[in-house]
């Protein structure tokens, strides 16, 4: 279990808390809980060949605009149809 712990950890400090300066506590708890629900759900799983976690069943329209989602400023990103 310590692999997995540390591999989160790395993962949450290069992708968010690298690029975010705290101005107290409130603001670093959202900041991490705005990380962890696009962890959790939004980001493409590598060994899951780049599908998300909680995967999507319904069909999209591939001629529907791209959309995205902005979490944390626009510093974590999520596209979808």
């Amino acid at each position: 279990m310590n692999a997995y712990a540390e591999r989160w950890v790395r993962s949450i400090k290069e992708d968010c808390l690298k690029y975010v300066v705290p101005m107290g506590e409130g603001f670093l708890r959202a900041a991490i809980k705005e990380y962890v629900d696009f962890y959790n759900q939004e980001r493409p799983h590598q060994g899951l060949d780049n599908e998300l976690v909680t995967a999507i069943t319904e069909k999209c329209d591939l001629d529907a605009p791209v959309k995205v989602k902005g979490r944390l400023g626009g510093l974590l990103n999520y596209y979808y149809r």
